[in-house]
Parts: C-alpha cells; sequence; structure tokens
C-alpha cells in the first residue's frame, strides 16, 4: 500500500507531507467551482434575457458594485484574523444565495431580478476565488507552489465539469432557484476544507493576526509597487481578451439559440468542455512545465494561442470557431494561466496576498471588463464588422504574452532574493 502511495505521489510530482494540503486545497476548489459553474450557465442565460445589447451596462454595474465591495472587503481583511476572512466571506455569499432563490420562486420571470443576479454573481466569483487562492498562496511557499498549484487547480477544473453537468441535468427538475440552493450548500463544504488547508499548515505559514492597514490598503500596495502594477496591467490586457470573446460569444448563441432553456445547456455543455481539458492539463502537465521550463511559459503561452485563434475569427466568424477559440482559451486560462499568476503573489507578503490580490482580481479585472465592453460594443456599431474588434483583440493577447513574460522575470528574481534573506536569517539564527 505505501508503495502504491509513493508511486502516486512521484507521478504526481508532491511530497507526502504536502499530500494532505494538497487534497485539501483540490477539494476547496473542486466544491467551491462546482458551486460557481452550477450557476454560470443561469447567469449567461439572465444576462442574455436582460438583452445582449445591454451586456455592456451589465458590465459597467459589475464593475459599480465591485467598486463598493472593495473597501467593505478591506475592512473584514484588516480587521479579523486571516484564518476567518474567507468563512466570514463565504457564509455571506451563501447567505444571499438562498435569498436570490426566495426571490426567484417568488418572481421567477422578473428582468430587474435576472440583471441583479448576473451582477451580484460576477462579483461572487472574483472574490471567492481570488480569496480561495489567496488561502493557498498563504500556506505554500513559492517552491512549492510550482508542485502543488497544478494539482489543486484540478479541484477547480473537477467542481467546473461537474457543476455545468448539474446545471443541465437539474434545471428542468428544480429549476433556477433550487440551483441557487445546492450552490450555497457546495460553498459551504468549499469553507470546510479550506480550513483543513490551515490546520495543516506550519505556523509560520499561516498568520493568524488581522492585516491592518484600511480598508484601501490594496489599491495603495499595487499603486506604488511596480512589480504589482506590472499584475494588475495582466489583469487588464486578460479581462479585455475575454469580454471581447465574452460578448461575440452572446450574441451568436442569441441568434443561434432563442430558447432560455437551450442556452443554458449550450452553456453548460461548453462549461463542461473547458473543464474536461483543464483537468488533464493541471494533473498532467502544468506542474511539469511550471519546474522544468519556468513560470514564463505558464503565462505566455496562452496569450500566443489567443492571438491566433482571433485572428482566426477574424477571417472565419461564426459560432463554431468561436466555441474551439473560447474552449482552447479558457481551458488554457485555467491549466495555465491561473496557476501561473498565482505563483507571482508567491514571493509577497500577507498584505499583498489578502489586500493587492483582491484588488487586482477585482477592481482591476471588473473595471478594463466595463471598459472593454464598452469598447466592444463602440467597434460593432461603428464599423459593422465584428472582425475589426478581433483584430484589436489579438492585438491584446500580444501586449498580454509581452506583460506576462516581464512577470515572469521579475517573480523569478524576487524569489532568489527571498531565498537569499531566508538562509541569511536561518544562518544568524543557527549562529
Amino acid at each position: 500500500m505505501r508503495d502504491w502511495r509513493g508511486r502516486l505521489l512521484r507521478a504526481l510530482g508532491i511530497e507526502a507531507a504536502e499530500a494532505g494540503q494538497v487534497a485539501a486545497g483540490f477539494t476547496m476548489f473542486l466544491c467551491l467551482f462546482a458551486a460557481y459553474f452550477l450557476l454560470r450557465p443561469v447567469r449567461e442565460t439572465m444576462g442574455v434575457a436582460g438583452g445582449v445589447d445591454n451586456l455592456q451596462w451589465l458590465f459597467t454595474g459589475t464593475f459599480v458594485a465591485t467598486l463598493l465591495a472593495f473597501p467593505l472587503y478591506g475592512a473584514v481583511a484588516r480587521r479579523v484574523p486571516t484564518r476567518a476572512i474567507l468563512p466570514l466571506v463565504f457564509g455571506f455569499f451563501a447567505f444571499n444565495l438562498v435569498c436570490f432563490a426566495l426571490a426567484l420562486w417568488r418572481w421567477p420571470g422578473h428582468i430587474g431580478l435576472a440583471r441583479a443576479f448576473y451582477i451580484w454573481l460576477s462579483v461572487f466569483n472574483l472574490i471567492a476565488i481570488s480569496l480561495a487562492w489567496s488561502v493557498l498562496v498563504d500556506n505554500f511557499s513559492a517552491t512549492q507552489a510550482k508542485r502543488t498549484f497544478g494539482l489543486c487547480a484540478a479541484g477547480a477544473s473537477v467542481g467546473g465539469m461537474l457543476g455545468p453537468l448539474l446545471a443541465v441535468a437539474l434545471v428542468g427538475p428544480i429549476g433556477h432557484a433550487g440551483l441557487l440552493l445546492a450552490s450555497a450548500a457546495l460553498l459551504l463544504a468549499s469553507t470546510v476544507a479550506a480550513g483543513t488547508i490551515r490546520r495543516d499548515a506550519a505556523p509560520a505559514a499561516a498568520p493568524r493576526e488581522a492585516l491592518g492597514g484600511n480598508p484601501f490598503q490594496g489599491a495603495i500596495d499595487v499603486a506604488r509597487s511596480p512589480y504589482l502594477l506590472g499584475i494588475a496591467c495582466f489583469m487588464v490586457l486578460l479581462a479585455t481578451v475575454s469580454t471581447f470573446l465574452y460578448v461575440e460569444q452572446a450574441r451568436l448563441i442569441d441568434l443561434r439559440f432563442p430558447d432560455r432553456a437551450d442556452q443554458t445547456r449550450v452553456f453548460g455543455t461548453l462549461d463542461a468542455l473547458v473543464q474536461t481539458l483543464s483537468v488533464l492539463g493541471q494533473v498532467f502537465i502544468t506542474g511539469r512545465v511550471a519546474r522544468r521550463l519556468g513560470l514564463g511559459v505558464l503565462l505566455v503561452a496562452v496569450p500566443l494561442v489567443t492571438v491566433g485563434g482571433f485572428l482566426w475569427l477574424a477571417l472565419a466568424p461564426g459560432f463554431a470557431v468561436l466555441a474551439v477559440v473560447m474552449v482552447l482559451r479558457r481551458a488554457g486560462e485555467y491549466a495555465f494561466v491561473r496557476p501561473g499568476r498565482e505563483m507571482l503573489y508567491s514571493v509577497l507578503s500577507p498584505s499583498a496576498k489578502y489586500q493587492a490580490k483582491q484588488f487586482n482580481d477585482t477592481v482591476v479585472y471588473r473595471g478594463a471588463d466595463a471598459v472593454s465592453a464598452w469598447l466592444k460594443t463602440a467597434l460593432d456599431t461603428l464599423t459593422q464588422q465584428p472582425a475589426v474588434a478581433m483584430i484589436g483583440g489579438a492585438a491584446c493577447a500580444l501586449l498580454w504574452a509581452v506583460n506576462g513574460g516581464w512577470l515572469a522575470r521579475r517573480q523569478r528574481a524576487l524569489a532568489s532574493k527571498l531565498n537569499r534573506c531566508s538562509q541569511i536569517s536561518c544562518g544568524r539564527r543557527l549562529g
């Protein structure tokens, strides 16, 4: 039995002492992403119901809601111990889901409610996922991150596969309101798994004190650090590329599939394909690429592939081509880009991991979402040629690749400096 376990650990590239934490990280992401992707097809259907021509307003509303949520999150992060941040935030979101479920039972076709839920879920997913990664980054060293983050992220992909399949299977029997209650239960299960990660962590890797500062500390830290500003630029370009493709997807699906249930099934099927490819990459490729080829490959490969995808869409626009590009880009993001960009924070302070990271992952990302949605709408309106926006997307993806390469080099330099400082500190203690 031990030989079998040892062979499995060697095949996965992790050490025996890390196995429990990796399993807990896998479970945390599985439950969180199952909760989110159970709701994602519902959100997309409600976004279409609110009018494809109004998506830029939904993106703007999401950005405004994010601006309001950020200082509230900052107030929590500065006052409570780090171990309590995730349970408080996830518990609040689960309560929100119960309230939305009751409202949907009472007013199932209300357009205002559909738009409110769309905005809420768009804020929830960034805050919740970013916070889960903060817990992971806070409990694994930079060296461990290269070995373990791909495997933990595989839980996200398994959850991402499970969620859409549950949505497709259950939307008929229990309706949209029932899906929201199921999601709330999964979110609470994710909270339990996150607690296990902290319990298994070394005391030095799991600070328990409150972070202090002010509710806007994350924004202040980003403004003062060229490295964090570089990550913010990475988020802007990522959001721009994603939004251009997202708006085009909504337009084409609205034309091709007018029935709401069909739309939910299409969105769910695309999500299931994305997560199937993602989990294969995360388990068998991500860790090996990070260890052997370096962080730069994780941050640059997908943007370069996306450049080709945009150019393909410019030459051959259509739903089938868009579906292929969306699946490949999103699968690459989950398998390569997401673990890679989280590794960028592994060399930073706890404040950066919980506050600056939230600012970049929420306010910066959603601000870029809103601006790029209006830009895509303006390009389509003025030119009447979707290919123009696709060429613009290709240019953004190219800049994204260049930025990713620079960040990988800076992270490597900061990791080397951190290791040298740790060795000096250890030498002083031993002396």
